[in-house]
């Protein structure tokens, strides 16, 4: 058996009133791939940060051992210094700077205290052709997208001699191809001697990349699992040890109530605003119904985003042209305020950036989109706001010590919770959900699926945008789908299929 390269024996991390990791044990061998799985707050990306410095030596219990010398890191320049880099869910590029120069941050290449501007752009060529990344290595930052931003991240740690990578939650943001590249890259990595830890919600991934996974739960080791045992490992078995039960069914059991049309969204004609002339939505038409689900399918760039926004008071696009209709009565959705008023609301698939006031508490997010409804001669009724937020923590199980919890110190999952107390307290007619389970755990998912059940069984008509396949055909009572802007065809429940899903979203017309 290969030698160990890592092992953190006995760790022990407690926060105020929390014990994040309770005598963790992980081993990882060297040249391999070693997944972390687990729910949201199981402690992996906080081990990761024991490990990398983020929390130093003295701030937890137990050792690191690494190359089997210990080590006592008091910060990320410490564990670098060994060869251990760590690129973090949210990327930490600066937009204005330029590929080569983000490359390099704080290990600039420079003589006699100037900076060699042809030997960083030569060295940052070189990184990003050993990435596959063809870009300019003076292209500003901003200019390239999130999958490219990843690999730039990645060139960033090899520059710094890297033995150990350890990448948090990856491919979260990436589309299929850029994420099949990314893994790709990894497998390379790892045939170059380079040892990767990958944390990661896409169980799909690990097993097809993971050499070995190790499962936490409830900041505990449950166990290690060799991922080329003959016969290989199942991600139901994954689940198992990540949820600590079976999951017999990803998606909880559902009959649907359809009712009469709700929505109505006739012709919609969406222009890019940054790209004249060009349809981001093109003659797009579809139907909401009461009680009912529907889906919208389509790959990455299809418009499913840019139609969403559109429609929930053109938060999105310009030469925007089409008609909306509630209850088959036109209306008029020319702004937010609009489109909230006509009960319309719209969940972003970006919660930390739009959805989300992360330095305010959970009080203030769940009323921030309809305060109308809490206050009295241009009052906010603190009282009433607070007994409001405190239902739907109990009532959406949202995981925090009370409602004066700041947003952004919680979990995906209960950010998410927060995300769609805030639009059912608006008590909308409508409910479009963009990317509601991204980034979030399978347990919390089985949660957020039974209340988009929950709501559908109010009434509501509720529209689900989603990435995965296998979630809207695990909750949807129909799907459409969406090719180059175009609405390509539905399918209903009793036609389910990931082929006719799939040849619908790449059909070009209809």
């Amino acid at each position: 058996m290969t030698e160990a390269l890592l092992q953190m024996r006995g760790i022990t991390k407690t926060f105020p009133g929390v014990k994040a990791l309770d005598d963790v044990n992980l081993t990882v061998r060297r040249g391999e791939i070693h997944a972390i799985c687990g729910e949201n707050g199981a402690g992996k990306s906080t081990l990761m940060k024991v490990l990398s410095g983020v929390y130093g030596h003295g701030t937890y219990e137990g050792e690191i051992l690494f190359e089997g010398e210990p080590c006592h890191f008091s910060g990320i320049r410490d564990s670098e210094r060994r060869g251990i880099v760590i690129v973090h869910q949210e990327l930490a590029l600066i937009p204005y700077l330029s590929i080569a120069e983000n490359i390099f941050l704080g290990n600039e290449r420079a003589g006699r205290g100037l900076i060699d501007w042809n030997r960083t752009n030569a060295d940052a060529a070189q990184l990003l052709d050993r990435v596959g990344l063809h870009e300019n290595p003076v292209t500003p930052a901003m200019d390239i997208g999130v999958g490219k931003q990843q690999l730039v991240e990645i060139a960033k740690a090899l520059s710094k001699q890297v033995r150990l990578l350890i990448l948090d939650e990856p491919t979260a943001a990436l589309n299929d191809e850029d994420s099949a590249h990314l893994l790709g890259l990894l497998r390379g990595l790892r045939e170059q001697g380079v040892t990767c830890v990958i944390i990661s919600h896409k169980l799909n991934e690990i097993e097809a990349i993971a050499d070995s996974t190790t499962i936490l739960r409830d900041g505990r080791t449950i166990e290690t699992l060799d991922m080329h045992v003959p016969g290989g490992v199942s991600e139901d078995r994954i689940i198992a040890g990540m949820v600590g039960r079976d999951l017999e069914h990803r998606f909880p059991p559902h009959t649907p109530h359809i009712g009469a049309e709700m929505l109505r969204i006739e012709n919609w004609t969406v222009h890019s605003p940054t790209q004249h002339g060009r349809k981001v939505v093109d003659n797009a038409s579809l139907t909401l119904r009461a009680g009912e689900i529907v889906g919208l399918a389509g790959l990455m760039g299809a418009g499913r985003t840019e139609l969403a926004m559109s429609v929930f008071g053109r938060s999105y696009g310009v030469d925007i042209s089409g008609q909306v209709y509630k209850h088959g009565q036109p209306i008029n959705v020319r702004s937010v305020q609009e489109a909230i008023a006509h009960g319309i609301a719209y969940a972003t698939e970006d919660r930390k950036r739009y959805g989300l006031n992360l330095i305010e508490d959970i009080q203030r997010n769940v009323s921030g989109a309809a305060l109308g409804k809490l206050s009295r001669g241009g009052w906010v009724d603190d009282n009433r706001e607070f007994q409001v937020a405190e239902a739907y923590r109990g009532s959406l199980n949202i995981k925090a010590k009370g409602v004066s919890t700041v947003a952004g110190t919680l979990s995906g999952g209960n950010q998410q919770k927060v995300v769609l107390a805030k639009w059912i307290f608006a008590d909308p007619d409508v409910l479009i959900l963009d990317e509601p389970t991204r980034g979030i755990d399978v347990g919390a998912k089985y949660e957020i699926y039974t209340i988009i059940n929950q709501l559908a069984d109010q009434g509501k008509a509720i529209l689900v945008i989603s990435s995965e396949l296998p979630e809207l055909l695990g909750i949807c009572d129909r799907i459409y789908a969406l090719s180059a802007g175009r609405i390509t065809g539905s399918v209903e429940r009793a036609e389910f299929s990931p082929e006719r899903l799939m040849r619908l979203m790449t059909r070009i017309k209809e």
